[in-house]
């Protein structure tokens, strides 16, 4: 088996050509789902002038168990899944977008592998968008954070209960985001089924909305 099994999958792109956007909003599948199917999502949200990157997953899934799973249960597929974010980053930036006006989305798998990337490699962004998600780990053990986010706006969303993400790690997700400089806003919906609502839509339309503004102000240089 490969050590790196996401490697050779492709980075999906839509919306503005990378050479012309003014930011870039980077997404992420759940599982079984595609890059496409994420990037409906992205374009239900996004600003114009945005550029939309949606890395695949090999055989539609990031990591085969469950997010809660001990670590190294989830290894290579895991270690490999953040490399294709960081991937993704790299190519935002490298067509001279700059941290600040990239953001990242996912639902459900995609959601917890977005939350992991950005508490484990803080900065400032543009936004954090999890749509049913938590960053990764067993409920028992520790999570440290280390880093500042400087104010990144994130946006943590998901039903309670739902049958995958338990309530208590979205909460703990955005207590520790918090902790490392993130202005993190929860949004829970009772007895939503696991999928996203057009409510939740509109709130990820509304943190996006800022991100090509800013840009065109000058704000973000």
């Amino acid at each position: 088996m490969t050590t790196d099994p996401h490697s050779s999958r492709p980075i999906v792109q839509a919306g503005a050509a990378l050479g012309r956007a003014s930011a870039a909003i980077i997404l992420m599948h759940g599982r079984g789902g595609s890059a496409d199917d994420i990037l409906s999502l992205g374009e239900a949200m996004a600003p114009a002038g945005c550029a939309l990157l949606a890395p695949q997953a090999a055989g539609n899934t990031w990591y085969p168990y469950s997010f809660l799973a001990p670590r190294l249960q989830n290894e290579p597929f895991l270690s490999s899944a953040l490399a294709r974010v960081q991937a993704a980053l790299n190519l935002a930036v490298d067509a001279g977008i700059a941290a600040e006006r990239i953001a990242f989305c996912g639902f459900s798998q995609g959601a917890c592998l977005a939350t992991e990337f950005v508490g484990r490699h803080p900065r400032r962004y543009a936004g954090l968008i999890a749509f049913t998600g938590g960053l990764i780990g067993p409920l028992d053990e520790p999570i440290i954070l280390t880093g500042n986010l400087e104010g990144t706006p994130i946006l943590l969303s998901s039903g309670d209960p739902d049958p995958h993400v338990p309530w208590e790690r979205v909460q703990q997700s955005a207590n520790l985001l918090k902790g490392i400089g993130g202005v993190v806003t929860t949004r829970r919906y009772a007895g939503r089924p696991h999928t996203v609502l057009p409510e939740e839509i509109r709130e990820g339309r509304k943190l996006l909305s800022a991100i090509t503004s800013a840009a065109l102000s000058g704000r973000f240089s």
